[in-house]
């Protein structure tokens, strides 16, 4: 099997199981239980959070748990706009964003709120301008990912912040899931950041939304005090004790991980660039962890279970798209409808072998001709 899939979902590291089996049994106990199993769990869930805050830059009041970055998207998005819908009513966002934040703007629209899309540059990232031209006194809410799922484009994250920081009514949301273990993620100029611990490595179910302390915010689900206020629910110990674990490791080596994923990246893109059917669709703001492309003639869903037939796995625009027959966010940078419909998603890891690289291709090189005949 080669699996080239990991944007949708990453394999869990065998130390984070461990992890997960350890604290499921022998930490028993409610962390906000009084009896002495429940300040042992108590003590494990702080220091757990406190090397999660300490590795993303954050203060661990800052730290609320989630069931993943879709839940925290929600939470940041609907609590924020229904908290300071006093301040305005505008929100800026961009056309490459997850379906966990294009949904509850749709959401929010139908509740008054206005929506406006910044403009992208031809490498797909903000155009700075545009978006000082969209801000006004109404704007609320700059929600964007620092890194988009399909094209995989790196925003200017700190320069967006700053010019937000002119606009002391509007807040900055920023979805760093496809960051996270992947590029360094500075959060000084960020308000609000939400992430998904599977896609580095850890456990499914369990997501961070990292919330500045002088922000308040409306939460997504009520029912008492948890690990805080913003989020109700029994503290999930042995998944946010195998999320700090995930995160630490997932950030270790960092810049040798990205140089080793940059090379494959780079031989592969070289490759596929010789077929005049092929064409990328990344951009050189793309970190080389996704490589979108397209062949014209072939549909996605024919090609990706050719694929699939020989035991290696791609995707056809993000596994939480929408009904959209195409990518909004390769038509965003594209213009190309054609291409849109037939974008597919080569997503990278440091597991990722030039041995798994050269055998997709050659399998590549079959089908294509193979369905291309057709």
């Amino acid at each position: 099997m080669i699996y080239l899939d990991y944007s949708a979902t990453t394999p869990i590291n065998d130390e984070v199981l461990d992890t997960y089996v350890k604290v499921s049994k022998e930490f028993i106990g409610n962390s906000n239980s009084l009896h002495s199993l429940g300040v042992k769990s108590k003590e494990l869930e702080e220091s757990s959070t406190k090397q999660i805050a300490d590795l993303l830059g954050v203060k661990p009041k800052e730290v609320i748990y989630t069931s993943g970055a879709s839940e925290g998207n929600n939470t940041v998005i609907k609590g924020i706009c229904s908290l300071y819908k006093n301040r305005g009513n505008h929100i800026i966002t961009t056309e490459l964003e997850h379906e966990s934040v294009l949904a509850p703007l749709a959401y929010l629209q139908k509740e008054g709120f206005k929506v406006s899309y910044v403009k992208l540059n031809k490498d797909g990232t903000v155009n700075l301008d545009n978006l000082k031209e969209l801000l006004t006194d109404d704007t609320i809410l700059v929600s964007l990912a620092s890194v988009s799922s399909e094209v995989g484009i790196l925003q200017p994250i700190d320069e967006i912040g700053k010019i937000l920081k002119n606009y002391p009514k509007c807040f900055f949301h920023v979805d760093i899931t496809q960051s996270v273990g992947k590029v360094n993620v500075d959060l000084t100029n960020v308000d609000l950041a939400t992430l998904s611990s599977h896609k580095f490595y850890g456990p499914k179910g369990i997501g961070i939304l990292i919330k500045k302390e002088n922000i308040n915010i409306l939460p997504l689900i009520h029912g008492g005090k948890s690990t805080t206020s913003y989020r109700s629910g029994t503290p999930a110990l042995p998944l946010i004790a195998a999320t700090a674990k995930a995160l630490r490791l997932a950030l270790t080596d960092l810049d040798l991980k990205y140089n080793h994923v940059k090379e494959l990246n780079s031989y592969l893109k070289a490759k596929l660039s010789n077929y005049p059917n092929v064409h990328i669709n990344s951009t050189d703001a793309s970190i080389p962890h996704i490589l979108n492309f397209s062949i014209t003639g072939i549909k996605s869903e024919t090609f990706l279970h050719a694929l699939e037939s020989k035991e290696i796995y791609i995707s056809t625009r993000s596994a939480c798209s929408g009904h959209n027959h195409y990518s909004m966010a390769v038509k965003a940078i594209t213009d190309d409808l054609e291409l849109s419909n037939a974008s597919m998603r080569i997503s990278l890891s440091y597991l990722t072998t030039k041995e798994e690289i050269d055998t997709f291709l050659k399998v590549f090189d079959e089908k294509i001709k193979e369905l291309t005949l057709k």
